[in-house]
C-alpha cells in the first residue's frame, strides 16, 4: 500500500534510521566481561534493542537485585558512547529521504534526549529534524510517553502523525498513541511478531517515504 503524505513524521533511531547494533552490543558485551555471563549471543542482545535495559539485565540475571540492575545500566551509559559510535552505520538512503520529505519530524526513540542528539548530529541527521525526542525520566516504549513529548515538541495531534519504526514495541506504542504506524522490514524486528501488531504500513526501504 503506498503511503501517503503526512504533516508529521516521528521516527524511530536504532534499527530505523541507524544500523547500530554493533555497537549497543557491544557495549552491553563490556559490562557483562564482568558478571557471570561473559557470552551472551549477539543476536539474544540485538532482539533487545528499543527496549529499555531494564528489560535485558533482568531477562540474563532474574535474580538481581534492582540496585546491581541500575549499576549495570549506568557501567552502560558511560562505555556505550565512549565508542564513539565507530562501528554504527547509516542505512542506505536515510539521508536522501529526509532531506527530500515534507512535512515536521521528530524523533522517538528509547535513547536518553542527549545521545540521540549528539548520535544524529554525528551523522549528519539532526538539521532536518525540527524536534528530537529521546525517553527522559518516563516509561519508555512500548508505552507511548515519547510519542506524545515528540507530538508535544512538533505541536501536532496523533492524525497528523506517521510512527516509523522497526520494533513490536514501536508498533504497540504508536497505536497506543493513536498514530498510524509504519514497520520497516530492514531493521531489528521479527517480520512475523511486526505483521501481528497490524502495522498500518510497510517500509522494505526507507527511500520509499514520499515527498508531499
Amino acid at each position: 500500500m503506498a503511503i501517503p503524505p503526512f504533516r508529521a513524521y516521528l521516527f524511530d533511531i536504532d534499527g530505523t534510521l541507524l544500523d547500530s547494533a554493533p555497537d549497543i552490543c557491544g557495549a552491553v558485551s563490556s559490562v557483562l566481561a564482568n558478571t557471570p555471563r561473559r557470552s551472551v549471543p549477539y543476536d539474544y542482545l540485538k532482539s533487545f534493542i528499543g527496549r529499555h535495559l531494564i528489560d535485558l539485565f533482568s531477562d540474563l540475571f532474574p535474580e538481581a537485585e534492582p540496585a546491581q540492575i541500575g549499576a549495570w545500566i549506568a557501567e552502560y551509559r558511560l562505555i556505550y558512547p565512549q565508542r564513539g559510535h565507530s562501528e554504527t552505520l547509516l542505512y542506505p538512503g536515510v539521508p536522501e529521504t529526509l532531506a527530500k520529505l515534507g512535512g515536521l519530524k521528530a524523533t522517538a526513540t528509547t535513547k536518553g534526549t542527549v545521545t540521540a542528539v549528539n548520535i544524529l548530529t554525528q551523522f549528519g541527521l539532526a538539521p532536518h529534524f525540527q524536534h528530537i525526542q529521546g525517553t527522559d525520566g518516563f516509561p519508555c516504549k512500548p508505552e507511548p510517553d515519547v510519542l506524545h513529548h515528540a507530538m508535544r515538541g512538533l505541536g501536532v495531534a496523533p492524525q497528523d502523525c506517521l510512527f516509523i519504526g522497526d520494533s513490536v514495541p514501536d508498533m504497540i506504542a504508536g497505536k497506543a498513541a493513536g498514530v498510524k504506524v509504519c514497520a520497516v522490514s530492514y531493521g531489528y524486528g521479527i517480520p512475523a511478531e511486526l505483521k501481528a501488531c497490524l502495522p498500518d504500513y510497510w517500509l522494505d526501504s526507507i527511500s520509499e517515504l514520499q515527498s508531499v
